[in-house]
C-alpha cells in the first residue's frame, strides 16, 4: 500500500479517537433537538458547554501547549500569537504529564476548531486561556464546601494506624505532626496517649473529596501531659496564622524536634558511643540519626542561610544551614540535595532527601547541631520559644477558641470496645467556612 495512502488512513484513525467525545455531544445534542426539548445549561468554567464541543484529554509525555492546539487544527502563526499573548500571565511550560485539560470547539464547521483551552493543575484550581477573539488568560477556583469533621482515638502503635484503623485520611495525622511539631516528641509517643482533633475536608461541587483542609482545633494528651492547640490568625494584614495553647502561648519554637516526619531514632548524640567495626574503639557520635526510607523529604529544623552544600568524605551528600549567630544545623548522607550555597530557607522547608552516601550502613539523615560553634545534643538544649499572641489580640483569641475548646472538651474517647465505632467520627456540615475570618 503507498506511504500517503497509509498516512491517510492513520490520520483518520487519530481523528475518529479524538473526536469520540464531540460525536457524543453532537449526538446528545440532535436527540435533544429532535425531541423538542430545551437543553439544560451545563456550566463549567464560566462557559455553557452547549455552545461548543467539548475535548477532554490529559497531558501526555512529549506534549506540549502548540502541539496540542497544533494537533487540534490551529495552524503555527495563530498559535505563536497566542502564545505570545499569554506569556505575561501563563507559563505554557508548567503543563505537568497526567493533569486534565478541557478543549472548547466550535460547532460550526467540520475542522472543530478550538476557541478556549483550559488547563487544571490540580482539582480545584484552572487556567483559562481564550483565544475566540483577542488572547485573554483568567484564573479560577471550582466551587468548595468545607465539610467540619472531628475525632477522637487512643493510641495503641501510632497516630497514622489509630486514625487510619477509623478511616480517616492520613493527611490529618501529618498535619497534626505538624501542629504538635515543636511541643511533642512522635518518636516517642506511647500506647495510652489520647487525642482529639477538629479538622475540615474540601469537597468539590458538593461530592468530589479533594482532600483534607486543615486542623482547627486539637488536644493530645502525652504522658499524662495534656496539650491544646487552635488554629489563629494573628495578624490578617501579613496572613499569618499559627496554632496557640489555651493560655494564648505559640505551640511554635524556633526549631522542629526531627528533621524527617514519622520517623524513628536509630542512634542519638554519644560522644562515648564504641563501634565493633572500628575495634570497640571510642569513636564519638556527636550527631542524632533518624532512620528513614530512601526518599522520605529532609526539612529544614529553622529559618536559616545554606552555607553548605557538597558531597564530602563520610558526610555524603550534606547540607548545613546557618540560623543565627548562635545556633547551625547540618543534615548527612542525603540521596540529593535540594539547595545551594546562599538559599534561604524556612522552617519545614524540603532541603534534600534521605539516601545513604558516605559512611552509612543504612537509609537515615544524620542530623547535627551546632550551639557557639560546638556540637551538642539539641534533645538537651534549652531552645528559644516564638512570641505569644500579642497582649492587644489576647481577649479575641480566648473569645474565638472557646467554641472550640468546649467542643474538644465535650467529646469523648472511644473505649476499647467502641474504638472503630463511626459514631467518634461526627460529620458537622459547614456550607461556607469561609466566613469565618479568623480560620482562614
Amino acid at each position: 500500500m503507498p506511504k500517503n495512502v497509509v498516512a491517510l488512513l492513520l490520520m483518520a484513525m487519530m481523528a475518529v479517537v479524538s473526536c469520540k467525545e464531540e460525536k457524543k455531544n453532537v449526538e446528545e445534542a440532535s436527540t435533544v433537538k429532535a425531541a423538542g426539548l430545551k437543553p439544560v445549561e451545563v456550566k463549567e468554567f464560566g462557559y455553557n458547554l452547549n455552545e461548543y464541543l467539548v475535548v477532554r484529554d490529559t497531558i501526555k509525555a512529549g506534549d506540549s501547549f502548540g502541539e496540542i492546539l497544533q494537533r487540534n487544527h490551529i495552524g503555527y502563526p495563530e498559535i505563536y500569537n497566542i502564545v505570545e499573548g499569554v506569556k505575561d500571565s501563563f507559563n505554557i511550560a508548567s503543563l505537568q504529564v497526567g493533569k486534565p485539560y478541557t478543549l472548547l470547539c466550535t460547532q460550526e464547521d467540520s475542522l472543530q476548531i478550538p476557541k478556549c483551552f483550559i488547563y487544571q493543575p490540580n482539582s480545584i484550581d484552572y487556567v483559562v486561556v481564550d483565544f475566540a477573539d483577542s488572547t485573554k488568560v483568567k484564573k479560577g477556583k471550582k466551587k468548595v464546601r468545607i465539610v467540619e469533621k472531628q475525632a477522637a482515638g487512643v493510641i495503641n502503635g501510632s497516630l497514622y494506624q489509630t486514625l487510619q484503623d477509623q478511616d480517616i485520611s492520613p493527611i490529618v495525622a501529618y498535619k497534626m505532626s505538624d501542629v504538635y511539631a515543636w511541643t511533642i516528641d512522635f518518636f516517642r509517643i506511647q500506647k495510652g496517649d489520647r487525642f482529639k482533633v477538629i479538622y475540615t475536608e474540601k469537597y468539590i461541587d458538593d461530592t468530589i473529596y479533594a482532600g483534607v483542609d486543615k486542623v482547627k482545633a486539637a488536644f493530645f494528651e502525652h504522658k499524662g501531659e495534656p496539650v491544646y492547640s487552635f488554629r489563629f490568625e494573628a495578624d490578617s494584614t501579613k496572613n499569618i496564622v499559627d496554632y496557640y495553647d489555651e493560655n494564648a502561648k505559640n505551640l511554635r519554637r524556633a526549631f522542629l524536634k526531627a528533621p524527617v516526619q514519622f520517623s524513628r531514632i536509630s542512634s542519638r548524640f554519644n560522644l562515648n558511643r564504641r563501634i565493633a567495626y572500628y575495634g570497640n574503639k571510642v569513636r564519638p557520635h556527636r550527631g542524632t540519626d533518624f532512620a528513614a526510607p530512601v526518599g522520605t523529604p529532609i526539612l529544614s529544623t529553622a529559618n536559616g542561610t545554606v552555607v553548605e552544600s557538597a558531597r564530602r568524605g563520610g558526610n555524603g551528600n550534606y547540607v548545613k544551614v546557618k540560623h543565627n549567630g548562635t545556633y547551625s544545623t547540618q543534615y548527612l548522607h542525603m540521596s540529593k540535595r535540594k539547595v545551594k550555597v546562599g538559599d534561604y530557607v524556612r522552617q519545614g522547608d524540603v532541603i534534600g532527601w534521605v539516601g545513604m552516601t558516605g559512611n552509612t550502613s543504612g537509609p537515615h539523615v544524620c542530623y547535627r547541631f551546632w550551639k557557639n560553634g560546638q556540637q551538642v545534643d539539641p534533645f538537651k538544649q534549652d531552645l528559644p520559644k516564638s512570641e505569644p499572641i500579642a497582649d492587644s489580640l489576647k481577649s479575641d483569641y480566648l473569645a474565638y477558641i472557646q467554641p472550640y475548646k468546649s467542643q474538644l472538651d465535650a467529646m469523648a474517647f472511644p473505649t476499647e470496645e467502641t474504638m472503630n465505632e463511626e459514631e467518634y467520627i461526627t460529620e458537622l456540615n459547614q456550607e461556607n467556612a469561609f466566613s469565618d475570618h479568623k480560620s482562614n
